[in-house]
């Protein structure tokens, strides 16, 4: 498998997790929950470090997906870890990871 399916591979699994950690969650149920707090982080910092392994020309060849945002809010979480919003991560997890996984869906391989 090419690093660019494999990095896709990645990212999809993570924003699943992500989606799996939060089904049923309320935007208060989480910020009282700090395991599925870090859970949800961690995920979101292996899709910005997955977005980072994708080639220029992978990326370039896919303009609609926002790499650059995507990778950017790793570098937010990753280092400003004991200070995450966690209305932005709300909103993260409700809005932009299921918004991913659409746009990544149909770049991901197929299986043999």
């Amino acid at each position: 498998m090419n690093r660019d399916n494999a990095a896709l591979l990645d990212i999809y699994n993570a924003a699943q997790c992500i989606l799996q950690f939060a089904s049923g969650l309320s935007k208060d149920d989480l910020a009282a929950n700090i395991e599925k707090q870090s859970a949800i982080l961690y995920q979101v910092i292996v899709v910005g470090e997955a977005t980072k392994r994708l080639s220029i020309n992978f990326r370039n060849t896919h303009p609609d997906i926002p790499w650059k945002e995507i990778a950017g809010m790793r570098d937010i979480l990753a280092h400003q870890y004991d200070r995450v919003n966690l209305n932005t991560l709300w909103d993260v997890v409700q809005n932009d990871i299921p918004e991913l996984v659409d746009l990544i869906m149909p770049l991901l391989p197929q299986s043999p």
